[in-house]
């Protein structure tokens, strides 16, 4: 039987980023690619985001499908949402491999990036990336989706849910991914939560970068295999 995992999308992401990466791993394992509440093809729905309601939403699809103890890859905000999951509902989770994932959240860091997501400037300065965003989550919804992950990354901010003492109670085998090229997630904040896990690991990945489309995938094969 083909060990499942299932993979997480990062912020302001969906299941079209991570088709490239299911097509890799699918050779040797069952691979499911969840789209969180409110992005994607789901887009119009009416919700506030939350690591919590993502985490929801990956209980409800496991429920779903009476999946138990499955593995998640979680790109970025995904890998955050998984460690949530660990901390929180443990029997649900097996390995946990994360890529790109900020564990760092203070008021500073979370007005950073929340100015890095305006949905009007990157209309205006980055046309080709807001095309993408228009076709990911529809031109009608693109722009709450944004909106609605300030307030998100705002909220981490002052009262994140996944505090830094959960990670020394997680006992699941965890890998810690960073990019070398990665200019949004700092190596020392990945090597921080592997030192602090019960069974963590850090490893680099080559030759990439922070954006999932950026990453040599094959490289996230091989720890997962």
């Amino acid at each position: 039987m083909k060990p499942v995992w299932i993979v997480l999308h990062g912020a302001i992401g969906a299941e079209d980023q991570l088709l490239p990466l299911k097509k890799h791993l699918e050779v040797d394992c069952d691979v499911h690619v969840i789209t969180f509440s409110g992005h994607g093809k789901k887009a119009h729905e009416m919700v506030d985001f939350s690591i919590e309601l993502f985490a929801q939403d990956v209980i409800s699809y496991l429920q779903a499908l009476s999946l138990t103890q499955v593995n998640i890859f979680g790109y970025s905000m995904g890998g955050y949402v998984a460690m949530y999951l660990a901390s929180r509902r443990p029997e649900l989770v097996g390995r946990i491999i994360t890529l790109g994932t900020k564990f760092e959240w203070n008021e500073a860091i979370s007005a950073r990036e929340v100015r890095m997501l305006d949905p009007e400037k990157i209309e205006a300065k980055i046309p080709a990336f807001s095309a993408v965003l228009a076709q990911r989550h529809s031109k009608d919804h693109w722009k709450t989706v944004l909106h609605k992950t300030q307030l998100l990354l705002a909220n981490l901010g002052e009262d994140n849910p996944l505090k830094f003492d959960d990670f020394s109670k997680i006992q699941h085998e965890v890998s810690i991914l960073w990019a070398e090229n990665d200019s949004m997630v700092s190596r020392e904040e990945g090597e921080l939560v592997a030192r602090a896990l019960m069974n963590g690991k850090f490893a680099v990945l080559s030759h990439s970068e922070h954006p999932i489309e950026k990453v040599d995938l094959a490289q996230i094969t091989f720890h997962i295999n």
